[in-house]
């Protein structure tokens, strides 16, 4: 999701003493890419989004989130880092909490807008020394509500850069990009020029991104056809749909107002006729399984989703699709087209 919505927390978490020092555990669990690409005879791939706490009361209810969803063994958890470095210090607590507590390989989210280069640098080298082999680059957005704002004379202006400088850093890490289908639906149809997501993602692969994860969308032919029109401006490497979990029309309507992606009023609808909880993240969770289960039938890798923090909708919606461990009725294994 975007990382420009992260706020400062109000506490860091406590990080696990001696997590930095795990950097042995690097390499241990298979590399994102690599997962990616044995879909074809493991299956599809799952990843969880995390954000960090705010609150001491939030950092413990993270805890148990990821201890809930470690036990679905996903590929990778990704953590989001706030504008400008807003999240920092919290962000690597939680990076390191995964690396102590779990055996899911984490993937941290970097953002660079508005800091100089070399701090950029400097808080990549300290994750590495942590024990992060994947990230997630991203430009990151200006600050809401600073019409004059300028980018940091000293600092990286695109997503492209900041993936070049990850791969200076270690040419051996895995870097994955964002990727907006959003932007593609809101580009005119009759454009003789290809849409600017579209040409910054190929930027981002020629930059040395291996994989690129999608903002939020609803339909599932917004994302089909994202991946298509990238392959034919010559993005070639997984493109991994990001899938919202659909049981809270509150948080629906607070998503839309941050992201400016419009959610469905047939979505909105259904939630609202139902005025049972239990009834409505049934309803929610059918839509969630329907969104999933469209993207993956036409060539989707994987699924990465987004939790909010919370445990209970993401793990509703495998279950209904089949894709945690021991479910009766598992997703097939199937080539991933797109």
């Amino acid at each position: 999701m975007n990382d420009h919505a992260d706020a400062p927390p109000a506490t860091a978490p406590a990080a696990p003493a001696g997590a930095s020092a795990d950097a042995d555990r690097r390499g241990a669990q298979t590399s994102v890419p690599a997962r990616l690409a044995q879909v074809d005879t493991l299956g599809p791939s799952v990843s969880f989004e995390l954000y960090p706490p705010r609150t001491e009361a939030a950092t413990e209810s993270l805890w148990r989130t990821i201890s809930e969803l470690a036990q679905v063994s996903p590929d990778f958890f990704s953590v989001t880092y706030g504008a400008s470095g807003s999240s920092r210090d919290t962000s690597r607590a939680v990076v390191r909490w995964i690396l102590e507590h779990t055996d899911v390989r984490p993937v941290a989210h970097l953002t660079c807008i508005g800091a100089p280069r070399e701090d950029v640098r400097a808080v990549a080298e300290q994750f590495v020394a942590d024990g992060v082999r994947d990230f997630l680059a991203l430009r990151g957005d200006p600050p809401a509500g600073v019409a004059d704002w300028q980018p940091h004379p000293q600092g990286l202006r695109s997503g492209s850069e900041l993936v070049a400088l990850l791969r200076e850093i270690d040419p051996g890490i895995s870097i994955a990009a964002a990727a907006t289908p959003s932007h593609l639906v809101a580009h005119p149809a009759d454009a003789t020029e290809p849409c600017g997501d579209l040409l910054a993602l190929r930027a981002k692969q020629d930059a040395g991104a291996q994989v690129a994860i999608t903002q939020v969308f609803f339909e599932p032919d917004d994302y089909v056809r994202y991946v298509q029109e990238a392959r034919a401006v010559g993005v070639h490497i997984p493109v991994l749909p990001g899938v919202v979990p659909l049981d809270n029309p509150a948080r629906l309507r607070r998503l839309e107002e941050i992201s400016g992606v419009p959610v469905p009023t047939r979505i909105l609808d259904r939630l609202d006729a139902e005025t049972d909880d239990v009834r409505r993240r049934a309803a929610g969770a059918a839509m969630g399984v329907d969104l999933a289960l469209a993207v993956l039938d036409a060539g989707a890798p994987g699924l990465h989703l987004y939790t909010f923090n919370q445990f209970r909708a993401v793990l509703d919606l495998l279950d209904g699709a089949g894709l945690r461990p021991g479910s009766s009725t598992p997703a097939p294994v199937q080539a991933a087209a797109l």
